[in-house]
């Protein structure tokens, strides 16, 4: 456990509630077709996530320090804007689902508990300090495992799962396409890599003798070693928990022919008839979970980013009057989110958007990524091995088909 920490909480935080929603749409609306679509997301995942992470840990700043110190300002900032835009959304819309979550377990004004739980998150992210912030993230990680225990309480015929996952019945139609850019969306997200980059940084600066890789060569190997491990781990539990999902929402929803679902409320209010109680319980529970851990991540990356951008003091390790630029940042990022909840606009449309602007700037930001992770001057002796880089590169690809399938099926009307 000990080996654990960035990679561990930025794979648990990509299973956010809007993920949960993104997931069960999927598992109600095409059943078990789609659960091979988390078995070729994790080595992606995998790859990129590792190439974000080492960048941080040698060179001792996060992704939008090193963009901003190589590459032209229009695209950075351009990129950052883009960032903060699609955080925003995301973090109202999962603060939304916490509020909905409560009230579907004990009644009361959903509204009002979305602003608790935004400023609990707050709390926890300026006043309390990292070394022991940390540890609660990695704790919350935890609440995942409520939706492997929903698995677990409903009947599944497994032969059937394993067989149609190995040997899935892939369909050329414009709404089976797009559920596949749906996933891939949601699982290979922007505001990961910035997290997990910036996460290095801190546990780097936090830790006493400890000093970026390129000035502390004999490191290496052990951080390296780390960051593999916990990345592995992190990123196999996030795509666990996402398939999870897909296959709660396939054996209860789907079979019982419920097939559109929008939010993480409805998920959970359509699993208590045909799925028990007890389903329901977790499931619920699951979404409150994952949103206190989501939120910090989302509304840390931006700030990390913009701050980073601007050559602000940067971190959670340090306080609101050394890092006030940082801080601010985060706090409007959290509130303008809550503010979200009290307007006019459709959640759904906004999570769509937001899906749109994170596919197409993960596509740049994933090729700047590759190509600083190559370079002797950015990385030093630690420049990527030829599997990274492969694995790296086909990520990119991946994700540039899928926002073009995206384009294509939007132009069809597929979307």
């Amino acid at each position: 456990m000990k080996k654990l920490g960035p990679g561990l909480i930025t794979g648990a935080a990509d299973d956010d509630p809007s993920g949960i929603a993104t997931y069960s749409q999927v598992g109600a609306g095409f059943g078990y077709s789609l659960l091979w679509t988390t078995f070729l997301t994790f080595p992606l995942m995998v790859g990129i996530q590792i190439v974000s992470a080492r960048i941080g840990r040698v060179t001792g700043h996060g992704l939008a320090a090193n963009i901003r110190q190589r590459y032209p300002s229009w695209l950075l900032y351009s990129l950052i804007c883009l960032l903060l835009i699609a955080n925003t959304i995301n973090i109202g819309a999962n603060i939304g689902a916490m509020g909905m979550a409560l009230k579907l377990l004990i009644g009361g004004p959903a509204h009002l508990y979305a602003v608790v739980f935004a400023l609990i998150s707050l709390v926890l992210q300026i006043f309390i300090p990292f070394p022991r912030y940390s540890p609660i993230l990695k704790l919350l990680t935890l609440s995942l495992f409520a939706y492997v225990a929903t698995v677990f309480a409903v009947e599944v015929p497994w032969g059937e799962v394993i067989y149609n996952t190995v040997m899935p019945s892939i369909s050329f139609r414009a709404d089976y396409a797009v559920a596949v850019v749906a996933v891939f969306g949601t699982t290979i997200s922007p505001y990961l890599f910035f997290w997990q980059a910036s996460q290095e940084v801190e546990e780097q600066r936090a830790a006493d003798g400890e000093e970026p890789l390129k000035q502390a060569p004999e490191q290496a190997e052990a951080h390296l070693r780390r960051i593999k491990i916990d990345t592995y781990v992190g990123m196999g539990f996030s795509n666990l928990i996402a398939f999870f999902i897909m296959l709660t929402a396939a054996v209860t929803l789907n079979l019982h022919g419920i097939t559109e679902i929008e939010t993480t409320a409805q998920a959970a209010e359509a699993l208590r008839p045909v799925a028990g109680e007890f389903a329901f319980l977790l499931f619920s529970a699951g979404i409150i979970g994952t949103g206190l851990l989501s939120v910090p991540v989302l509304a840390g990356s931006a700030a990390y980013a913009v701050a980073e951008s601007f050559d602000w003091r940067i971190g959670l390790g340090r306080t609101l009057l050394q890092a006030r630029g940082f801080y601010a940042i985060l706090t409007i990022a959290t509130l303008l989110g809550v503010a979200l909840n009290f307007t006019s606009i459709d959640p759904i449309d906004a999570l769509f958007w937001s899906a749109v602007i994170n596919g197409v700037i993960a596509v740049p930001i994933m090729a700047v990524m590759m190509l600083m992770a190559a370079k002797p001057e950015v990385m030093g002796p630690f420049v990527v091995t030829t599997r990274l880089r492969i694995l790296g590169w086909l990520g990119t690809i991946v994700m540039a088909l899928a926002v073009l399938v995206m384009a294509a099926t939007w132009n069809a009307g597929g979307v």
